[in-house]
């Protein structure tokens, strides 16, 4: 009898320190889960922008530059009319002019065109020489007694090498060929391109009174016929190949690739006039059409490249008109003497065009380069220079 009272008795024990138990253990799983969630948002709090979604502004607007006469001490204007003088006493053919054009849309009227340079009078005009050559553009060019204008530098001549991507997987390499002798220019940028050939794009033209000059632009599609557009500067008109209208040709205005030299020699010329928010309207013809390209300055930025990270000064090309969605960025180092580091495209479908930067800067002296680059060995030496294909533009 006592044996089933004492039995009874544990069990009661039991029955009463069960609960007591269970309480203790869910208790104590639950003051770990909330310890461990309260760490989770602390750390959470103090990583949330690693995990915010990177959300690029362009600056405010702080100013709008249009096409001026560029300026040029008298000294400097003289040595390079005397050494393009000398170079055809010696019987070497003038070079000859060829272009290459990006497709805008819709001209601008020759009066709205010419507007934008009101403030500079026929005299002045007359007055502004032509801008640096290879061999002076080692300095900015400053403005002189004799001739007002916006500051201008023409880039030192070379061969820049860059990888080609295409939403982001690398193609074959190509380069872009930059040469500037006396008052002539050459820009050529190709890219070969598996089963349709290469794509060449070349500018040559002249150095004027507002800067580069395109006399003819051409553009090559693997084997299909070339395109060409004449910048008719006797007769102040835009011809095409591909169609037979003519624009009027304003003062100042560009090819596709050239308005990139041209930006590159300005900001080389006056690099603190281009600060986050400035914006540069180019007047740009492509092969069958031309408008207003406004190039908004973003900031300066680190390019990561197969040699390193490159500080560069980010450009991109504004909608031009409501719904356009193609944007070209451009990336300009100073140590490359402002020559471009990178180049991108987007499509309006999201696809992307890439050059990257992958080699020095070859200039043919040493001594034309400011950025104390130096040759690179190993760079092709050959006039041709390849680059990625920009997509044409539409309508």
């Amino acid at each position: 009898m006592s044996y089933i009272l004492v039995s009874d008795a544990v069990h009661a024990d039991r029955a009463r320190s069960e609960p007591r138990g269970r309480a203790l253990r869910w208790g104590l799983v639950l003051g770990a889960t909330i310890a461990l969630h309260g760490a989770a948002l602390l750390w959470f709090a103090a990583h949330r922008d690693t995990f915010a979604p990177e959300v690029v502004k362009p600056p405010v607007q702080i100013a709008l530059l249009t096409a001026r006469p560029i300026a040029r001490a008298a000294s400097e204007r003289s040595s390079a009319t005397a050494l393009g003088r000398g170079k055809r006493s010696a019987g070497r053919p003038a070079p000859v002019l060829h272009a290459l054009a990006r497709k805008p849309s819709a001209p601008p009227a020759p009066e709205a065109a010419r507007a934008t340079d009101a403030d500079a009078t026929t005299s002045d005009r007359a007055a502004v020489p032509h801008a640096a050559s290879s061999t002076d553009a080692a300095a900015p060019i400053a403005a002189s007694a004799t001739s007002a204008g916006v500051r201008f530098s023409v880039p030192p001549s070379g061969d820049l090498h860059y990888n080609t991507f295409y939403n982001g997987v690398e193609n074959a390499p190509g380069t872009i060929h930059w040469a500037s002798e006396g008052d002539d220019y050459e820009m050529v940028v190709s890219v070969p391109l598996p089963f349709v050939g290469t794509y060449t794009y070349a500018s040559h033209g002249r150095i004027d009174a507002f800067g580069l000059a395109p006399a003819r632009y051409t553009e090559k599609r693997g084997r299909r016929p070339e395109d060409v557009t004449t910048f008719d500067r006797t007769a102040g008109r835009i011809g095409f190949t591909r169609t037979s209208a003519t624009l009027a040709l304003p003062d100042g205005a560009q090819d596709r690739f050239s308005m990139v030299m041209q930006l590159a020699s300005l900001v080389r010329g006056d690099p603190n006039a281009y600060k986050p928010g400035v914006t540069r309207a180019f007047y740009v013809a492509d092969d069958d059409s031309g408008e207003l390209w406004p190039i908004e300055t973003i900031g300066d930025e680190s390019v990561r490249t197969a040699e390193g990270f490159v500080q560069a000064r980010h450009f991109m090309r504004l909608p031009r008109r409501e719904g356009d969605r193609r944007r070209i960025d451009v990336w300009l180092a100073p140590t490359l003497g402002w020559l471009p580091v990178r180049i991108m495209q987007t499509e309006p479908n999201g696809s992307q065009f890439e050059l990257l930067w992958r080699g020095r800067l070859a200039p043919p002296g040493a001594e034309n380069a400011s950025s104390g680059t130096t040759p690179d060995d190993s760079s092709d030496s050959g006039p041709a220079g390849s680059a990625p294909e920009p997509v044409r533009e539409q309508p």
